[in-house]
């Protein structure tokens, strides 16, 4: 093709290359699908009906219809368009165009060739169950994403950096899949009870010279390894991530040998100056008067073994989150608590951990 020829081909937006013919999204095969999820600051999106999600998808993916009207809209009210989406759908027809569609609005997409088949075909792990995530944004602009896993189990992803409180993966009937997680780089453990402690999910998620674990003395003493802190202690983890040890206890009148004063461990994050207190099993103890300035607390609530709801309520006011987490409720009503705590500014998120 002569020069002349190829400009007024290009002027007519004819020909390979052109503006025409330009994708504004990328394309790419299972592993590196997988390798993009697993890196924990991707948007993962399912574009298929609410039935096909509900067969089994990718975990952790937000599920918006292509099929349904408005799907564009829907989709920039999900999603952040500062962050990277990895779509998928059956077989990656309804992807690609999903993908084409956000591409245009701004989003930097990538499309799973071959959708869930080919996910499948490689023996990649899909799941049933919905996992709640919660996302904020630290004061320096940062993605701090928590998953609301099981009880007292919780996922926390911060700039690339996989931290896991008390991991368990079983009870009873509910279980966890750790063993289709990314290995984590912190995990943290409260106290030595079995919902709280379980060496296997230690086991599974931890990696030699990555993975570092933080645990009172007992658990410590019992897996025989893990950095230990007590009630008090602080300690810089790496750039921007910090964590205090805090009180956990029972005072009420037989319970407290439960969880005796001094030997548990509740835990503040500090995750680029977002502050996360993570209560463990506690009661509504006079320390936490001490504990200020937190953005997101988890408390638990489920007697006797931690707080009442009123015991909650009377915690919250005292630690003055920005939001509150209530978690280990089992099955105790905690359906009251946003009402309870509307008119002192605390934005209360149940959610249901399977």
């Amino acid at each position: 093709m002569n020069k002349t020829v190829a400009f007024i081909l290009a002027m007519l937006g004819i020909g390979s290359g052109t503006a025409c013919s330009q994708q504004d999204y990328e394309n790419v095969n299972v592993e590196a699908f997988a390798e993009l999820v697993n890196r924990g600051d991707v948007q993962l999106l399912d574009v298929r009906t609410a039935e096909e999600f509900a067969e089994g998808h990718i975990a952790d993916a937000v599920n918006i219809d292509i099929k349904q009207e408005g799907f564009t809209q829907r989709a920039m009210k999900a999603l952040d368009v500062n962050k990277p989406v990895a779509v998928y759908c059956r077989s990656g027809r309804r992807s690609a165009n999903a993908a084409s569609l956000l591409a245009k609005e701004g989003f930097r997409v990538t499309n799973l060739l071959g959708g869930i088949l080919a996910w499948k075909e490689k023996q990649m792990s899909t799941t049933t169950k919905t996992v709640e995530i919660d996302t904020f944004t630290t004061p320096n602009g940062k993605t701090v994403k928590f998953y609301a896993l099981m009880h007292a189990c919780i996922r926390i992803v911060f700039d690339g950096k996989e931290i896991e409180i008390d991991p368990v993966g079983k009870l009873g009937e509910r279980t966890v899949d750790y063993a289709n997680m990314p290995k984590a780089d912190y995990i943290f453990v409260t106290h030595e009870h079995r919902d709280h402690f379980d060496k296997e999910a230690i086991a599974m998620l931890s990696a030699q010279d990555v993975t570092r674990l933080v645990t009172n003395k007992r658990c410590a003493d019992m897996l025989g390894y893990g950095q230990v802190m007590v009630n008090g202690d602080q300690m810089t983890l790496a750039e921007g991530i910090t964590v205090e040890a805090v009180p956990a206890y029972n005072y009420t009148e037989g319970h407290t040998q439960f969880h005796p004063k001094g030997r548990d461990n509740g835990y503040i994050l500090t995750l680029d100056g977002l502050r996360v207190y993570i209560a463990g099993d506690t009661e509504d103890i006079p320390e936490m008067a001490n504990i200020k300035d937190v953005d997101i607390a988890f408390l638990p609530c489920n007697q006797p073994y931690t707080m009442t709801t009123g015991q909650l309520v009377n915690a919250a006011r005292v630690i003055k989150p920005r939001v509150l987490f209530p978690y280990h409720y089992g099955n105790t009503d905690v359906s009251s608590l946003p009402t309870q705590l509307k008119a002192d500014g605390i934005d209360v998120r149940i959610r249901h951990y399977e």
